[in-house]
């Protein structure tokens, strides 16, 4: 499951510089995991370095830079290219390849100026409070190297931004994004493990008929084409509340097909959206819910229809409801219930009208959180597929992790999660902070 618990010894260095508020502190964290497939075969021999530096250079200015260095002995995850097509004039890696890559991973300096809080450079921003999908955490794209088996803060792409959050009175905050940095989601490159191959997300060509062109079409003006958004914060009556609104590029490309005597031709194209959303939460004793909706002004899904170029159109109304459990000592019990509902539908689309994915996690630790077992299982309704994801790690000091895990899927290969039903694997490695 790669839920990453960070825990780092820090080297302060004392700066001999002009102020006594000047400092740094300088950490790290080593990882290394190694993937089998079903047929005992390597899928992935990876060491993850990620070396991070704080420097606070005044009361009132601070800098975070995170770099990343991964390295593969194996070469079945990909990317091959040095340069990813995905990736923003401003954005993606100093080195890449199929054996790893460099890069800068986070790199942003924060500052308090009239009262609000500012952040500016390449760095997350997380919405939303669902495990496993997203329905608002959709500010940053992702990489799907691997599917969705990496944990979110790792497969999450950095993007350069302005991120800035006024106080309002006591408990509330509005936060104001501006986004200029033209990145989308990184996808597993043909011939990889990862390769997306359902219906629901690749074109199927009909019989004998050759792709004779593939174009791609993506924003190119850092001003025009960028994304804003907004959330304001609340807490009201014992409930943490927050409202979104996000107007962005969808980081999934469309693929407009057409078919002519010759061929099929398919067009990529990344489409505008307004995203509209809301979140809440509230302790009830041993209870916590969750809940979390958006609107979609603007959705694309594949289709059978090429005279609408293999593509539908709609509006779409997702939610989630989240309900965890911690009523037994030492254990959380976590239940979710996805839901998406297309407003326009016809029965060319490849999904249903109405899509229902449920989500169960248990976590338990022991021995004084020494040891801890996290299994989290998503089951899709109407492709009657899902997966299975369970980790037991081990705390061998207060700065080293060890760990055992697997990753199922089941299901048709049509479905979201059953096209990757032959690439079942065991996962082994250690995380060590420094």
């Amino acid at each position: 499951m790669n839920n990453k618990t960070l825990v780092s010894a820090t080297l302060l260095m004392a700066s001999q510089a002009v102020s006594q508020n000047v400092s740094a502190e300088l950490s790290a964290i080593l990882e290394h995991e190694l993937a089998l497939d079903n047929n005992g075969h390597g899928q992935k021999f990876e060491t993850l370095f990620e070396p991070e530096w704080n420097y606070s250079a005044s009361d009132n200015i601070d800098m975070t830079l995170i770099g990343r260095v991964r390295l593969d002995g194996l070469d079945k995850l990909g990317p091959s290219e040095q340069r990813p097509d995905n990736y923003g004039h401003i954005n993606g890696p100093l080195v890449s390849g199929t054996h790893g890559e460099i890069s800068i991973r986070e790199w942003y300096f924060d500052s308090e100026f009239g009262g609000a809080y500012g952040r500016l450079g390449k760095q997350q921003v997380v919405w939303g409070q669902a495990d496993g999908l997203k329905i608002l955490d959709v500010v940053n794209p992702q990489s799907f190297r691997e599917f969705i088996l990496d944990d979110f803060d790792d497969s999450r792409i950095p993007l350069w931004m302005a991120n800035v959050e006024v106080p309002i009175g006591d408990d509330n905050s509005l936060q104001v994004l501006w986004i200029p940095d033209l990145t989308y989601h990184e996808f597993a490159e043909e011939g990889t493990v990862y390769e997306a191959t359902s219906p629901l997300l690749v074109p199927q060509l009909p019989s004998n008929t050759p792709l004779i062109q593939f174009d791609k079409e993506k924003p190119s003006s850092a001003i025009s084409d960028s994304n804003a958004g907004l959330r304001y914060s609340m807490f009201y009556d014992g409930w943490d509340l927050t409202f979104n609104y996000l107007y962005h590029y969808h980081d999934m490309p469309v693929l407009y097909q057409s078919i002519d005597a010759s061929g099929v031709s398919i067009n990529s194209v990344y489409e505008r959206n307004n995203l509209l959303g809301a979140t809440a939460s509230n302790v009830f004793g041993d209870f916590t819910l969750r809940t979390e909706v958006g609107y979609s002004s603007d959705t694309y899904h594949l289709s059978t229809n090429l005279n609408q170029q293999g593509v539908h159109q709609s509006a779409d109304f997702s939610s989630v409801v989240g309900l965890d459990w911690q009523g037994l000592e030492d254990t959380l019990l976590s239940v979710q219930w996805f839901q998406s509902h297309l407003f326009e539908y016809d029965d060319t689309v490849i999904r249903p009208q109405n899509n229902h994915i449920a989500s169960l996690l248990y976590k338990r630790t022991f021995q004084n959180e020494t040891w801890t077992l996290d299994i989290l299982t998503l089951h899709g309704f109407d492709q009657d597929d899902g997966s299975v994801q369970a980790q037991l790690s081990y705390m061998l000091e207060s700065n080293i992790k060890i760990w055992v895990g697997s990753d199922i899927f089941y299901g048709g290969e049509a479905g979201l999660f059953g096209q990757f039903k032959h690439e079942d694997r065991v996962t082994m490695g250690f995380e060590w902070g420094f």
